[in-house]
């Protein structure tokens, strides 16, 4: 039964190395920067267009296996309620049974494969990655009107400053 679930999952991690292109042209040009730092090590600053996001660990996890290869897929932990579900699954056929046997048994591999990554998702105890960077984006953009004003108040007196040396120089020409 555990090949059957971890399947899913491969198939699931092997897919998401392909959705990263589109990904990555929705940023539009943006590049983003995630980092796993322990302790009290600093984390990179952000430098231009690069948007760096860390996510904090504690010293003691620096070296060690990270928690989701750790943990064992034990059935003794599984609820009741799951061992059932599973039974009721035993020798499903055809439309969405995510077995090769019948017509669109394929079909349902894809759903297992969407509910396995919800399932994983809903346990995860920390923000993920997806999470940091919006937060990061949403602090840069409530600076951005702020920036976008005093650049114009610069550019403005730089203006100012041209058009009264141009004045300057047409009155002391004779």
């Amino acid at each position: 039964m555990r090949a059957f679930t971890a399947l899913p999952l491969v198939a699931l991690a092997a897919l998401s190395g392909l959705a990263a292109p589109a990904q990555a042209q929705d940023a539009a040009g943006e590049k983003v920067n995630t980092v796993i730092v322990y302790g009290d090590d600093p984390c990179p600053a952000s430098t231009g267009g690069e948007i760096t996001v860390c996510a904090r660990k504690a010293e003691s996890e620096r070296y060690r296996i990270p928690p989701v290869l750790r943990e064992e897929n034990s059935t003794h932990s599984e609820a009741w309620n799951s061992k059932v579900l599973a039974y009721e699954t035993v020798g499903a056929a055809g439309t969405k049974s995510c077995s090769p046997v019948g017509p669109g048994g394929s079909v349902g591999c894809t759903q297992k494969m969407i509910d396995a990554a919800y399932a994983e998702k809903k346990q995860e105890s920390e923000p993920g990655f997806a999470e940091l960077i919006s937060q990061e984006r949403a602090k840069r953009a409530a600076t951005v009107d702020a920036d976008a004003a005093a650049t114009q108040a610069r550019v403005e007196q730089v203006e100012r400053e041209q058009a009264a040396r141009a004045q300057q120089e047409a009155a002391a020409k004779p």
